[in-house]
Order: structure tokens, then C-alpha cells, then sequence
């Protein structure tokens, strides 16, 4: 079995080399294999890769540009480049620990059920930690934790792309990403991850929550601001509105109604929190929500974070 590392990246020069060092670093030292794929970079993240190239001379590390811009179209570069049995994609800025291969082949070796995994992912604030945080907001952050438990990852809830695998015979089965969905350079659309794990789930194929296999994801101050809050959620709505609306106008109508019934309980949890005196906590959900709301409706004016 060969795992094959995807790290898509766009200018993060200042997380490259310690991403890619962390993972040459592995006490597992063989079975597995580096993809970077460089998706148009215009800062220095090409001289990073070199000079990890220069400082670990990895053996199993292979670089490619694609000239395409788009998450999406990165990832699928990988997929196509890649020689493994297994894809693990891997964000930029998602640093591992020494024996996360070695968790992460003893997982795949006990459990051949799965088609795909995903594992915890912790972030480490770079600033300040945002005095909105709250288990409902984790997920602006990238963040995720199911417990100590192997486990099928149930109801909606799906892996996220900073630490996540699929096995090559089910990207075979489903298809690779939808790369009208996803990340484009500096916007913040996103989807293709639903959009895939939907498909997985459609198909099937069990998706299982690894624990063993944890990742420190870096989150720089910009990303806990009010500004870039509503930004993902403007962004997250517009990903929505196409993904369902791609599948047909009853998926949207669908989309559009279970919007309203977590309006319902982003109010619940306003209450909450007011009556706590916990004001941020409860304004960062409502501001999320109603740029979501106004990304599905398509409403351009619902960017801003006021």
C-alpha cells in the first residue's frame, strides 16, 4: 500500500517549508510519497520548496505547477500525478506530528472497509484567541474533533480538507472534484469537499473519523476577524446556491428550507449566549448566518461583516 501526500498550495511562503519538513520528517520512512502541486504562487513558495528540497533531500517528493487556478483543479493535478492507493490531502498550513504516518497506515491496515477518512485538526491561533470562539463556530476555523473513537462520520458531517484521504479505487467510482466548486485564488468559495463526500456517501462507501491522525492547523489573525467571518459565509452560500443548484431546483428549494431551520437555531443559540453575557459568541453565529443566507439568495450585498 501506497499513500500518496496531496499539498495544494497558493502563495503561503511562510508555512511551506515547515509543512513539507514536518511531513519528510515521519517515522515511517517508507510507502508513501510527497505531491506538492503549486497552483500559480506569485510570492516565494517555489524557493521554499527548493530549499526543503536543499535541506531534506527527500526522495519521494515530487513538485508540479498547475497553471489552472482553483483548488479544485489543483487537487485533481494531484490525484492524476499521484502513484498511491490512498490520496491524503493535506492544507498548506496543516503541520503534522512525527508519527502520523505511522497512525495513519496502522488505520488504513485495520480498516479496508473505508473509502475515505478524515482526522482531528487543531488550531493553533497565531494571534489571540477570538473571544467569539465557541463550539458552533469551530468550523471557522477549520477545526474538528470526534473523540478518542474510530468512528463512521454521520448525519452531514463530513472531513475537512486540511487533513482528509480517499482511497484511489473510490475517486475511480465517484470522480475526482467538482472544479466549478472551491477555493480560487484570494475568494473564498468552497463546496468541492461537501460535493465529493456527498457523492462517497451517495455511493455507498464508509467514510471513518481517525483520531490517531492529528494536524496543528495555523490561523492567522486575519482569519478570526469579523471581516473574513462574513466573507467565508458569503462564500460557503454561494457554493451552496451552485453545488444544489447543479444537482436540480428541488435540491435548492431543499437547501433553501433547511437554511431557514438553522436560522432557527442560530436565534436559539443568540439567546443563549446573550443571556450567558456571552455577546460575541452569539453575534459571530448571526453574522456567519446571514451571509450565508445572502450568498445563497445571490444577494451582493450581504459581503459585509457589520
Amino acid at each position: 500500500m501506497i499513500i500518496s501526500f496531496i499539498i495544494c498550495t497558493y502563495n503561503r511562503e511562510q508555512y511551506i517549508y515547515e509543512c513539507l519538513s514536518r511531513l519528510a520528517a515521519n517515522t515511517a520512512k517508507e510507502g508513501w510519497e510527497i505531491i506538492l502541486v503549486n497552483n500559480n504562487s506569485s510570492d516565494n513558495t517555489a524557493a521554499e520548496c527548493a530549499r526543503f528540497v536543499a535541506d531534506c533531500k527527500p526522495g519521494n517528493y515530487h513538485y508540479f505547477v498547475e497553471t489552472q487556478q482553483g483548488l479544485s483543479y489543483a487537487r485533481n493535478r494531484g490525484v492524476a500525478e499521484a502513484h498511491g492507493d490512498w490520496l491524503v490531502f493535506l492544507d498548506d498550513d496543516a503541520m503534522v506530528e512525527k508519527d502520523y504516518i505511522a497512525h495513519l497506515q496502522e488505520h488504513l491496515a485495520n480498516h479496508p472497509e473505508a473509502g475515505a477518512f478524515g482526522g482531528a485538526i487543531e488550531p493553533f491561533f497565531e494571534g489571540q484567541k477570538p473571544e467569539w470562539l465557541n463550539p458552533w463556530a469551530m468550523g471557522f476555523v477549520s477545526a474538528i474533533d470526534l473523540g478518542d473513537e474510530i468512528k463512521p462520520f454521520s448525519g452531514k458531517s463530513y472531513p475537512i480538507g486540511a487533513n482528509m484521504g480517499i482511497s484511489r479505487a473510490t475517486i475511480t467510482a465517484i470522480g475526482d472534484f467538482n472544479t466549478a466548486l472551491g477555493r480560487t485564488g484570494n475568494n473564498l468559495m468552497g463546496g468541492e469537499e461537501k460535493d465529493i463526500f456527498s457523492r462517497i456517501r451517495q455511493a455507498g462507501i464508509p467514510i471513518l473519523y481517525f483520531p490517531g491522525i492529528r494536524v496543528r492547523h495555523c490561523i492567522p489573525p486575519k482569519r478570526t476577524t469579523k471581516e473574513f467571518i462574513a466573507r467565508l459565509g458569503y462564500g460557503v452560500g454561494m457554493s451552496e446556491r451552485m453545488r444544489t443548484r447543479n444537482i436540480g431546483i428541488l435540491a435548492f428549494y431543499k437547501r433553501l428550507f433547511s437554511e431557514c431551520i438553522k436560522w432557527g437555531g442560530t436565534i436559539v443559540l443568540w439567546l443563549c449566549y446573550a443571556i450567558q453575557g456571552h455577546h460575541a459568541k452569539g453575534d459571530i453565529l448571526v453574522l456567519f448566518r446571514r451571509n450565508v443566507t445572502g450568498g445563497l439568495l445571490n444577494l451582493s450585498s450581504s459581503k459585509g461583516g457589520n
